[in-house]
């Protein structure tokens, strides 16, 4: 039986003809079935907004920067500060943590928890990872006096990759967030539903780092 079937009363073979006997059972079945729609929709409307509101502030970051790549006030630039090595591996664990989380989607919806939990286990590391490399980048840039108080550039710089780092520490609250409630509720709709809202953001991410790994840092030391 469906999470949608015990909402509606759908509860045994003869449900129809229970339904149809009764007027008081079927506007109760299709009240239950209006809630449990319109809470849906209204959860993917919500997160598809607050999605979408992320990705216009991230543009208006990245026009920021654009406009201020150059303001560097005598201080160093971006080919000065950026090593490309250290870049790249950030860059290969956040796309390798998008294809783990993918594969935590497919444990969720199969109900294979080796799958779902090792995957999950998998994503946080790499996500983690790519967050120390990055806290260490900031850390050695701040410790040669290129702190985000010394140039506009530098203010953008860090306001930009710094924000991305954050949602990147969110999303791993969150993570360990939906562990926790698969672990203690199983793999309810509900649940299931969160998973998914989770994956969009966390492959958001991913797709804003191309994007800053290109203009911010390939473009950054080639200049």
């Amino acid at each position: 039986m469906s999470a949608f079937d015990a909402a509606v009363g759908r509860d045994g073979p003869n449900h129809v003809e229970r339904a149809q006997g009764s007027p008081d059972i079927q506007h109760s079945a299709k009240h239950a079935a209006y809630a449990l729609a319109s809470k849906r929709i209204i959860a993917g409307y919500g997160f598809w907004i607050f999605l979408l509101s992320d990705i216009v502030m991230f543009s208006a970051f990245f026009a920021t920067y654009a406009v201020l790549v150059d303001a560097t006030a005598g201080g160093p630039s971006g080919q000065g500060l950026f090593d490309l090595g250290n870049v790249g591996i950030e860059t290969a664990c956040l796309l390798l943590s998008s294809f783990t989380c993918g594969l935590a989607g497919i444990g969720a919806r199969t109900r294979n928890g080796f799958w779902f939990y090792g995957a999950m286990a998998a994503t946080f590391m790499l996500g983690a990872a790519f967050l120390s490399i990055e806290i260490r980048e900031f850390m050695g840039m701040i410790a040669l006096g290129a702190g985000p108080t010394r140039s506009a550039f530098l203010s953008a710089f860090f306001t930009l990759v710094g924000c991305h780092g954050l949602h990147v520490a969110i999303g791993l609250l969150w993570l360990l967030t939906m562990m926790a409630q698969v672990f203690a509720k199983g793999y309810r709709a509900d649940i299931l539903r969160r998973l998914l809202c989770f994956s969009l953001f966390w492959h958001a991410l991913d797709i804003i780092w191309v994007g800053l790994f290109t203009m911010v840092y390939l473009m950054g030391v080639t200049q």
